[in-house]
């Protein structure tokens, strides 16, 4: 009954938008933060994931993100990212929100993705603003050298300390408040700005369902939770939907 629900809600509350977290990645093996045994249980984020960490020691810094991007080259896109491509392809989402720095959505074949807190698919000069393709900063490490200026790529990654790109953030809010329904799948909406996307939609009207597991502040005041997987529960939902063609997107308030 709880997929039959979520599936009346992505039918009748269109167009519906999906906010991810760390939880869907969680499923192609790649670690979260801030859970047991999460990232920061390993690392001191302000020695290896802060601006000023970056401008102190560059090199301490590329050494960890290396390694996070030795994991991420073993992982795959799963049953979740390419459940909500194909829901995007066949119409009933708009667009995706993601937390996540991974590249996966779009690997599974999502077109709309706005990530709020970077990628891990370029490196940035904070001077000049260059971006070149991740492999190619890789290639140059330690140091890898902005090709215009010459100073040291950085992760085009949200570090602590740093502002989000106000354009992906924007873009976020404006999404969120012209969702009809808001779908969070493994995301515990406890890091803002993001954190407070849900208010974008419910304070427009829209309704909110939740996939993930454990608890979120949100809870309740959304119309469906359910703690489960992002794998599963989004096959399930795509099923579900198989037999129901979408007409144009449209916003209703059943």
């Amino acid at each position: 009954m709880s997929i039959e629900r979520l599936a009346e809600l992505v039918e009748r509350r269109r167009p519906c938008v999906v906010l991810t977290g760390a939880g869907i990645s969680t499923e192609s093996g790649i670690p979260d933060f801030r859970s047991a045994g999460g990232i920061w249980e390993q690392y001191d984020p302000l020695q290896v994931a802060h601006i000023d960490a970056f401008r102190r020691d560059p090199a301490r810094v590329w050494e960890f993100y290396a390694l996070r991007l030795g994991a991420l080259a073993e992982a795959e896109p799963n049953d979740g990212h390419r459940a909500i491509a194909e829901l995007e392809e066949r119409g009933w989402i708009r667009a995706v929100i993601t937390q996540n720095v991974d590249g996966l959505h779009q690997r599974a074949g999502s077109r709309d993705v706005v990530e709020v807190h970077g990628s891990l698919r370029e490196a940035g000069c904070i001077d000049c603003g260059v971006r070149v393709p991740m492999e190619d900063a890789v290639a140059s490490l330690p140091l890898p050298p902005c090709p215009e200026c010459g100073e040291v790529l950085k992760p085009d990654v949200v570090m602590f300390g740093e502002l989000l790109s106000a354009a992906a953030i924007e873009r976020a809010q404006e999404l969120a408040a012209e969702a009809g329904l808001l779908l969070v799948v493994g995301s515990s909406l406890e890091v803002h700005p993001v954190a407070a996307l849900p208010g974008e939609t419910l304070g427009a009207d829209g309704v909110l369902a939740i996939v993930n597991r454990g608890g979120t502040p949100w809870d309740p005041q959304a119309a469906l939770v359910l703690d489960a997987g992002a794998g599963e529960t989004l096959s399930a939902l795509t099923a579900a939907l198989a037999i129901v063609e979408p007409d144009r997107p449209r916003r209703t308030r059943g």
